[in-house]
């Protein structure tokens, strides 16, 4: 993150050596009762609003204010290819190729769309496998795939677990999970990054696993895109899902991301649930009743997008490019967090427990282990004081510094802070 000799110690000095310090001024911080800046620890939940946001869906509303259908194919950014234009930015942050990457729907409706296809059960390949702690969405998703099919989730759902007296998985355990099962196994469906625990999910090696045993694989990189370093293409799951108002800064119920991997993408023979977005450019308009799905990850939309919501998501991605993608990102993310990590070990050991495995990923979840007050008194106390973090029941305060717009100094006022509260 710096070219400096020697590495920073205080959260001034790390600060001051920043280069991505300059795009804090490009994004709304939320201000207190005061006027006096939130510490914003949330971008894990809903990203900040980009200053650019405006701008964009202005334009958007004058042009449908001036120009009403003719929208749809004159202007600078013409609505009937809109999505388009995010396409290479997204897929430059997720590693994947421009025709496997499409920006539409919501995540857990691009999930239903992706198990459509990759999720085809028969008498011998059945179950799906995902862990414990999966988001509920998820979970809900999965379990009525399955009885879609005429299938029990009580024959056809393996459920992961954390070894006994831990909280996290191991990827080892997984693996094992994956080569007891594989005969029986028609989808194994993980996390990028876990979102009760901030837990990193080894996403290549547990591909390279499931494909081994013929098994296909997709993920759920709702706390993965635009945090971690990804190189989908490579890493080559079948597919994977996102959504786009977390740390992709989109706005609250943002269009979501979808990847289909190039062997996949180009094969317009797979069974899909089919719709008219999806098909063929060219002959779209003919109003044929033949479907023929295009070529791409794009083959799998369903309706044209909203281009209000496509128009806040590109004001943000313009935010990543100019940062230079997510490699300077990552790099101050593993910056951010470490310092976190030894701020509270010097100062809250014993009071607070680091629940998230040491690794990438902007997110620690803490819980509160001194028995003379609660993980939600802390919490509450925090909200007084301007420290906007995430609560998850029964026990667990999430934080998650975003590099493009958190600083050093807010973690060290963080602790600060903490320290008071425990008294």
């Amino acid at each position: 993150m710096t070219n400096s000799t020697q590495a920073p110690t205080t959260a001034a000095e790390w600060d001051a050596l920043d280069p991505l310090a300059k795009f804090r001024s490009e994004f709304h911080i939320p201000l207190q009762d005061d006027g006096s800046p939130q510490v914003y620890f949330v971008g894990n939940s809903l990203g900040l609003q980009p200053v650019k946001t405006a701008e964009l869906l202005n334009e958007e509303l004058e042009n449908w204010r001036r120009l009403g259908v003719r929208g749809h194919f004159t202007g600078r950014f013409p609505w009937m290819p809109y999505h388009e234009f995010l396409t290479s930015a997204m897929a430059f942050l997720v590693g994947a190729r421009d025709e496997e990457v499409v920006m539409m729907n919501s995540l857990t409706a691009n999930l239903h769309l992706m198990m459509a296809t990759f999720y085809r059960p028969d008498d011998r390949k059945r179950k799906i496998l995902i862990e414990s702690h999966a988001f509920p969405s998820d979970h809900y998703a999965v379990e009525s795939q399955i009885r879609w099919h005429g299938l029990d989730p009580r024959d056809a759902l393996i459920v992961v677990e954390p070894e006994y007296g831990q909280t996290t998985l191991e990827m080892d355990q997984v693996v094992k999970v994956i080569r007891r099962e594989a005969n029986e196994l028609a989808l194994v469906l993980l996390p990028g990054v876990q979102y009760y625990t901030g837990q990193v999910f080894d996403i290549e090696r547990l591909t390279d696993e499931a494909h081994h045993h013929g098994v296909t694989i997709g993920f759920d990189l709702a706390h993965a895109a635009g945090n971690l370093r990804m190189h989908l293409h490579q890493w080559r799951p079948d597919f994977a899902v996102w959504c786009s108002y977390k740390y992709l800064n989109g706005g609250p119920g943002s269009v979501g991301g979808c990847f289909v991997h190039k062997r996949h993408a180009a094969n317009t023979n797979l069974p899909r649930l089919a719709g008219w977005w999806g098909h063929d450019k060219q002959s779209r308009f003919r109003m044929e009743t033949v479907f023929e799905p295009i070529p791409t990850a794009e083959g799998w939309q369903l309706s044209n997008p909203p281009i209000l919501s496509l128009a806040a998501i590109r004001a943000s991605l313009d935010v990543f490019r100019r940062a230079g993608g997510m490699e300077p990102l990552a790099d101050k993310t593993r910056a951010m967090t470490s310092f976190f990590r030894k701020l509270l070990r010097e100062r809250l050991s014993g009071r607070i427990e680091i629940i998230t495995p040491e690794g990438p990923g902007c997110q620690l979840s803490l819980r509160v282990i001194d028995p003379k007050i609660s993980g939600r008194q802390v919490k509450e106390q925090l909200d007084l004081s301007g420290f906007a973090t995430d609560w998850r029941e029964p026990n667990v305060i999430r934080a998650a510094p975003v590099p493009l717009y958190n600083q050093f100094q807010e973690i060290e006022r963080f602790v600060n802070r903490l320290v008071e509260i425990f008294g």
